[in-house]
């Protein structure tokens, strides 16, 4: 027993020291709540994010003084269209390095262009329209908001509330935990996931709000579901004042129902459809291990954001 547990321990050693020297682990940033509600990342770090068991992906990432990833720090420049890119995890951008992101795509294909990049995973809609109306003075030097939209997930709610629930990971037992980068690592492909899609699944239940869960407890339909979720965009239009003539949506338009799409056209609210341009693509457009973009979907992403925004520099 005693040499079983002493092998044990020298085999869960020999595979942490293997975990650090070939830095098979993520480098997960500190996250916070600042002063305005906002959640975010606690400024100035810097690490590598690491996705798949076989090191997949392996991007460096920036955290800039306002909590975001990103190559940039907030400084309008007067001579060039200053744009905002806000978003979840697909605007954060971890599977990429931070200087070949989104924002530094777009810029590199219009030099008239300077993004600033506010991507933070998680987000949805009403986190992204609260942030503008929490730092209303900032957005206020900015030409253009443009907001990505996934649906159905950024429209579960139909109100912005503060939640604790990612911030618990930096308390009690975490942080030691996490000083184990082989249990970091473990958790990153898979092996600590079943508490995880637990709380995952409670988090959605919770942010999903009374009204989408009496729906379905009727046996609601699809298109009710579809309804509901459009009258959550409805409300946070309205409570965060939408500005139709400086923000515009980036969605994929094979993923939202007809329903949001003729409510968008009707009411005159700009969007960029993505999806037709991923569609006609005959290069992979995601990477192999999830959905997230890969660098040929984020330079078609980049194109379609420049185009819409240069198309209405014009008009």
């Amino acid at each position: 027993m005693y040499k079983t547990a002493c092998y044990g321990f020298l085999v869960l050693l020999f595979l942490e020291v293997l975990v650090r020297v070939f830095h098979l682990h993520r480098d997960t940033p500190e996250r916070y709540i600042d002063e305005k509600g906002i959640e975010k990342w606690v400024p100035g770090q810097s690490g590598f994010s690491v996705t798949g068991n076989r090191k997949q992906n392996f991007s460096a990432y920036r955290i800039n003084n306002s909590g975001y990833n990103s190559y940039r720090e907030f400084n309008p420049e007067v001579d060039k269209c200053v744009i905002a890119l806000i978003g979840d995890s697909f605007i954060e951008g971890f599977h990429q390095p931070y200087n070949n992101s989104i924002g530094k795509k777009i810029e590199e294909l219009s030099t008239g262009l300077a993004v600033y990049e506010y991507g933070y995973a998680g987000y949805d809609m009403a986190d992204q329209l609260h942030l503008i109306s929490a730092y209303k003075e900032q957005f206020e030097e900015i030409e253009k908001v443009v907001i990505y939209l996934k649906y159905p997930e950024d429209l579960y709610r139909d109100r912005f509330s503060i939640s604790q629930e990612r911030l618990r990971l930096n308390e009690g037992i975490y942080p030691i935990l996490k000083r184990s980068k082989l249990l970091v690592y473990a958790q990153n492909i898979g092996l600590i996931a079943s508490m995880r899609i637990k709380v995952q699944a409670l988090i959605n239940i919770l942010r999903s709000g009374s009204q989408i869960g009496s729906t379905m407890e009727e046996g609601g339909s699809k298109k009710s579901s579809d309804q509901t979720f459009l009258e959550n965009f409805k409300r946070l239009s309205v409570e965060f004042e939408y500005d139709k003539s400086k923000y515009v949506l980036l969605l994929d338009s094979r993923e939202c129902p007809e329903l949001l799409l003729r409510y968008l056209a009707e009411h005159q609210f700009s969007y960029i459809d993505y999806g037709k341009i991923f569609q006609e693509s005959e290069k992979p457009v995601t990477l192999i291990y999830d959905q997230h973009w890969n660098d040929h979907g984020r330079q078609l992403v980049s194109k379609a954001i420049v185009d819409k925004i240069m198309n209405s520099a014009d008009d």
